[in-house]
């Protein structure tokens, strides 16, 4: 049996083997993830952002959102109640960067796709106490009235593309087309949109005629948080378990 009083007297001797333990260690949680291709399990029906999509994730940043709702549902009971299936990693997998937040003054938004209508959301960002009376959220009411700037919405699919973001050539050179046929559910490139981005939407969001706003682009956004995946293939399979 191995005498403990030696090494626990000299600690020279222990902080050689603290050393070893820790590197052994080290090397098994580390090592694998070097022949590992990605971390994150691929999901069925996630994708890039349209350029559209991630011009309102622009405006949803830029506007400090994430400072009072997050997008982070955990798995607890009260939380899937309230909000859904729990967030899945591959969810973020395009988020540069990810918009977890730090606390809910509001609702949590990962599954806020869908829930309400465009006019809904519209109305809400105007006048957010018209809807929700206990409401503490600001208004925003220029954003209806703010036209929206994406001549550089190509540079912006670059810069995630050299992060990670799948965008192919074909995507960034037709990002503008693509911005604009996703407002115009008449435009000629709705179909080719559709087909470089599937399950995506093309409809004036904000319901105002004439050029596009940034609320077309940030009610686009909420509109597709927690669309992609289909929860009812997980819902069904844990139901199994």
């Amino acid at each position: 049996m191995f005498d403990h009083s030696k090494l626990e007297k000299n600690s020279i001797l222990m902080t050689v083997c603290i050393l070893i333990v820790v590197s052994i260690g080290g090397l098994v949680e580390i090592a694998p993830l070097f022949f590992l291709e990605s971390t994150i399990e691929k999901v069925k029906g996630m994708r890039p952002y349209t350029p559209l999509e991630l011009t309102g994730r622009n405006i949803y940043i830029r506007e400090g959102c994430y400072n009072c709702h997050s997008q982070m549902i955990r798995p607890f009971r009260d939380e899937l109640e309230r909000y859904g299936h729990y967030s899945l990693a591959a969810e973020s997998m395009y988020d540069h960067p990810f918009q977890w937040g730090s606390k809910r003054t509001g609702p949590d938004l990962a599954r806020v796709g869908g829930k309400y209508s465009d006019d809904w959301h519209t109305t809400h960002l105007i006048d957010p106490r018209s809807l929700v009376p206990e409401s503490v959220m600001p208004g925003y009411p220029f954003l209806a009235n703010t036209p929206l700037s994406y001549a550089d919405i190509a540079g912006h699919l670059k810069a995630n593309q050299a992060v990670g973001v799948p965008y192919s050539a074909e995507m960034v050179t037709n990002a503008m087309a693509d911005l604009e046929a996703q407002i115009d559910p008449d435009s000629d490139n709705v179909d080719a949109m559709i087909e470089r981005y599937p399950g995506a939407k093309a409809r004036n969001f904000d319901g105002a005629p004439g050029a596009a706003t940034e609320m077309d682009a940030l009610i686009a956004y909420l509109q597709v948080l927690g669309t992609m995946v289909d929860f009812s293939v997980y819902n069904a399979e844990e139901n199994l378990r």
